[in-house]
């Protein structure tokens, strides 16, 4: 079991959205007598059911039917802590890649794509190995060309068109230190459209778009953090604040891992850690529970049933001293402080 530390606490919290919010609302119209609000309690926790698949996957629902909507979440336990040396920032690539499409969705001939994809990686291994100017000019004109004639054969956002198209709203991601998060919402009427969306993505992903995504987030940390006085202490603050640990390490990763990470890295990352034992799939809102178990076996049964994957991750040395860093920036004052507590079990939703 991988060991969370304390500076990660908030993260726990965030497990627990559905029901907060949910319990949340019924806080605020009762009493707060514990007898007068334990009917509501026990009633809430009545729309909440759950079960896994025989490959491992999670499934919590609770149902809500004051509208016809669905929100889903598909949580990943898998975050920065689990990348290798040297790839910081790999999750990160891979939730920005997970909108690309798969082999069916986002290609007008995935066959012919593919072949210019391989072109393209193999022209980048040589751009990373030639040091000579000339050769690296020639290079990269050759790459610029096999990348046009890769995107003649994209259908760009079209994941998100079909969503968009069927009624779907909010739909984004997040990555933290321990987790990747998915999400949106549908009609109620279209939980099976869900289900084959969502189960397609995370079966068979093609990271299209790779070299041009690098761009987008190399841009994202310019703007989040070096461009930011805010970044730049943050980051300095974590780095201060863990000698050994993961967390530590920038979520977005640093600038020299992201410019030379390769789509096979982020593909052995994928493979490594997006199986069904680490995946748990929410579904809040309109729902049949007995009609989502039995179209996730349909559509999420496909997944093969994955080896659980242990990180490997240095224990933080004993603190006896206080530490601190002070950065001179143009920026308003800002001040930052941090206290070690026990820390919390990390895993993927907990069981209820």
């Amino acid at each position: 079991m991988r060991q969370r530390h304390p500076w990660q606490v908030w993260q726990t919290y965030l497990r627990f959205w559905i029901l907060c919010f949910f319990l949340g609302a019924i806080a605020l119209c009762l009493p707060a007598d514990a007898q007068t609000l334990r009917p509501y309690l026990d009633r809430a926790m009545d729309q909440i059911s759950e079960f896994y698949l025989d490959n491992g996957m999670h499934f919590i629902v609770m149902e809500q039917h004051q509208a016809p909507i669905i929100s889903f979440l598909t949580y990943v336990d898998v975050g920065g802590v689990d990348e290798p040396a040297g790839q910081t920032g790999v999750a990160h690539y891979l939730e920005h890649l997970a909108f690309k499409g798969t082999r069916r969705i986002g290609t007008t001939n995935y066959a012919a794509e593919k072949k210019k994809l391989a072109q393209l990686d193999a022209l980048f291994e040589r751009l990373q190995a030639t040091r000579d100017e000339q050769q690296r000019e020639a290079l990269f004109r050759e790459f610029v060309a096999v990348q046009q004639a890769a995107d003649r054969y994209v259908i760009r956002n079209q994941y998100g068109q079909i969503v968009q198209q069927a009624g779907g709203v909010g739909l984004n991601a997040t990555t933290s230190a321990d987790a990747t998060r998915y999400f949106y919402s549908f009609p109620a009427n279209k939980l099976e459209l869900w289900m084959s969306l969502e189960s397609e993505r995370f079966l068979e992903p093609v990271f299209r778009d790779f070299y041009q995504e690098k761009e987008v987030i190399l841009e994202e940390r310019r703007l989040r953090t070096e461009n930011s006085p805010t970044g730049q202490l943050f980051e300095a603050f974590l780095a201060t604040t863990f000698r050994q640990h993961p967390y530590r390490r920038p979520v977005i990763g640093y600038r020299e891992d992201i410019e030379n990470l390769r789509r096979a890295d982020v593909e052995r990352f994928f493979r490594q850690y997006y199986t069904p034992d680490k995946m748990t799939m929410v579904l809040v809102g309109d729902v049949d529970p007995q009609e989502v178990r039995k179209l996730a076996t349909v559509y999420f049964g496909r997944y093969p049933k994955g080896k659980a994957q242990i990180t490997a991750i240095p224990p933080e040395p004993p603190q006896t001293a206080s530490r601190q860093i002070t950065l001179e920036l143009a920026s308003q004052p800002l001040y930052l402080e941090a206290y070690p507590c026990p820390p919390p079990k990390r895993g993927r939703l907990p069981q209820l």
